[in-house]
């Protein structure tokens, strides 16, 4: 058995899962109503500009600016000039001075933002990363656009190719094919999903985002500031095209019109895909069939367990993740230091795959049981390697230090699992976490559409915590209507005052 997309999707939420040899391996959700906005780009205005930080704030036309970092701003020498020439005062005129003697030196420009942004200015970006915590979104103004094969650069001159792709005759031969084709003064990254493609493959595909470039700059020039001018695509066709035809051998979705969607976009875009899709029409759940929800619950556990009978141990913060491995009911029959190493061995595979499932990202800091031999610190960390080499977000690894500690990053471009389906628990004044109001709601109306032809009459009875309750009167109301003219059935909520916000019976 090969991977699998599994895609589940009503009119509040889509979700994505990708199974490997029936296993759940990565899981993605879609809000409908905060649906994500990495990769969307923008026509925005600088409302803030902090010299000390090297950084501005933008107004993208969302509830919080976008900030955008020195390095993230994409200039021109024109430009430039034209807002210096704005301006009147000495100041700006000795910045001017400094700019053109800057720009004859042969050495690499080094500019402060207020030399590159002023306030009030309209720029084009686009979401580098969406919102985290707290924190606006990251944006830059050096667009790229991702196709199948490639990623359009319109701003950059240049041409690149996957570091996965190896063969170096290959390398050559798909560089000399972009190199052809290409606009002058823009540019291409070549995808890994591109080799061994043909010439027209790679031609149309650049051919699709040039276009797609000209309509969002036509856009621009007729939109008002602040405003949405290119938004990406949702998350079901983005996991699609970032597939290729030897990474999956089956796409399977609950959704009459999903499944139209994608076929539309695979036989335009992944022909060879258009045969694996099907539609799900079975009366489970499609998520209660793959096994999925109950791994997406065990996934909100701080303790894993593994198979030997050590467990895991993965704590959050705002900044740092830990995880902690431990022997636990594992004892071993001989040398303690082969116990240790196997535990942690095990525990490798676990973490990787926590990792992965749970998308942690940020500085990540793992506690192995300490070691005593060197050689055995060193096959530890030469299989965490290894399994994190699979891993397609980017990892950054130190070795293990005499402590048994292991420093990591890996790349975050969005809230993790845990982040995205909680929120701070009021029981204990934000301590730990619960399943967010909008998360109970959502598993709520799967449990009554998988229990509905269980339950005789023809009304069912839910009973549930006052809050809750309150968020489907308020916000899912339209939601609860359409489910019971689907089930043919009167929903009746009953508050419960003493029940756990996350509990709710259904009868």
């Amino acid at each position: 058995m090969g991977s699998e997309l599994v895609i589940n999707v009503t009119p509040l939420e889509t979700r994505v899962a990708l199974l490997e040899n029936g296993i759940l391996v990565e899981i993605y959700i879609e809000r409908e109503k905060d649906r994500g906005i990495a990769g969307n780009i923008y026509k925005g205005k600088v409302v803030r500009i902090l010299p000390g930080m090297q950084v501005a704030f933008v107004d993208i036309g969302l509830n919080k600016s976008a900030f955008l970092y020195v390095d993230d701003v994409f200039y021109d020498f024109k430009d430039i000039e034209t807002e210096m020439l704005r301006q009147n005062d000495d100041e700006e005129e000795s910045s001017y001075g400094q700019l053109e003697e800057e720009r004859s030196s042969p050495a690499k420009q080094v500019f402060q933002i207020n030399d590159l942004l002023i306030e009030g200015q309209e720029l084009l970006v686009q979401v580098s990363k969406g919102r985290i915590g707290s924190k606006g979104p990251r944006i830059t103004s050096h667009i790229s656009l991702p196709g199948r094969y490639l990623v359009f650069l319109p701003n950059v001159n240049h041409v690149g190719i996957s570091r996965r792709i190896e063969n170096e005759k290959e390398r050559k031969r798909l560089k000399e094919i972009v190199q052809k084709t290409k606009p002058q003064e823009m540019g291409f990254i070549v995808r890994t999903a591109s080799e061994d493609m043909g010439e027209d493959d790679i031609k149309l595909d650049s051919d699709y985002l040039v276009k797609l470039w000209e309509n969002i700059q036509k856009k621009q020039a007729n939109s008002p500031t602040p405003s949405l001018i290119h938004r990406d695509l949702n998350l079901t066709l983005k996991e699609i095209r970032d597939l290729s035809s030897k990474d999956i051998d089956s796409i399977v979705v609950d959704s009459k019109e999903e499944y139209n969607n994608i076929l539309k976009f695979t036989e335009m875009f992944m022909p060879q895909l258009s045969h694996l899709v099907t539609l799900y029409e079975r009366d489970d759940p499609i998520f209660d069939y793959y096994g999925i929800e109950i791994e997406i619950n065990r996934a909100f556990g701080e303790r894993v367990w593994l198979k030997s009978g050590g467990y895991i141990v993965i704590e959050r913060t705002e900044a740092v993740t830990t995880i902690d491995v431990n022997t636990g009911r594992y004892v071993g029959k001989g040398n303690p230091e082969d116990t240790i190493l196997r535990t942690n061995l095990e525990a490798v595979k676990e973490i990787a795959y926590q990792l992965r499932l749970r998308d942690i990202g940020g500085i990540i800091i793992i506690d192995f049981i300490d070691m005593k031999k060197e050689e055995s610190r060193e096959k530890v960390f030469k299989t965490l390697k290894e399994v994190l080499s699979k891993d397609k977000s980017r990892t950054n690894i130190l070795r293990i230090s005499e402590l048994g500690l292991v420093e990591m990053t890996r790349k975050r471009t969005s809230e993790d699992l845990i982040g995205y389906l909680s929120e701070p628990c009021f029981y204990c004044d934000g301590k730990g976490f619960l399943k967010s109001k909008e998360t109970i709601c959502h598993e709520i109306f799967r449990s009554i559409k998988k229990e509905a032809s269980k339950i005789p009459g023809n009304k069912i009875f839910v009973a549930l915590h006052p809050e809750v309750a309150d968020l489907i009167y308020e916000e899912e109301r339209n939601y609860l209507e359409d489910l019971e003219n689907h089930i043919n059935k009167k929903i009746i909520i009953k508050v419960k005052e003493n029940l756990h916000i996350e509990q709710f019976e259904i009868n």
